[in-house]
């Protein structure tokens, strides 16, 4: 089987991506990147298209607003083969910037709480001398 020169090795596409290899194993067992096998003698080698640069930057940004990577996979999936419309997209965003407005709220007053409390400890030290 000839190789198709614009897969990339695994190696490849975690430098080209700025992550590890361990991610992109994880990532291609989850289904969220396009891989393909290939033989080469005795061994066989994971190849990833080189969209999967594109799909890990992806990842990582929805990571980073709150998506779950469970919650990704379904997205592309249903994105990707097209059982995912317009309609509902907004409606996952939509969930999901409520959800981390929530925790932006808890996280606020969270800060509010341990500000008092170190202000409080403060006090008692500088008492206590």
């Amino acid at each position: 089987m000839a190789s198709d020169k614009s897969f990339l090795l695994i190696g490849a596409l975690a430098k080209k991506a700025n992550t590890t290899k361990d991610t992109v194993r994880h990532y291609d067992q989850l289904g969220l990147l396009k891989s393909r096998k290939r033989q080469a003698g005795s061994r066989f080698y994971t190849e990833f298209h080189p969209e999967c640069v594109e799909r890990i930057e992806l990842i990582k940004s929805a990571q980073t607003v709150g998506f779950t990577l469970n919650e990704i996979k379904d997205g592309f999936n249903d994105f990707y083969t097209g059982k995912m419309g317009l309609d509902e997209q907004l409606n996952l965003h939509q969930n999901k910037l409520e959800q981390v407005q929530k925790q932006q709220e808890n996280t606020s007053i969270m800060i509010e709480l341990l500000t008092e409390h170190i202000k409080e400890l403060q006090c008692m030290l500088s008492n206590s001398d």
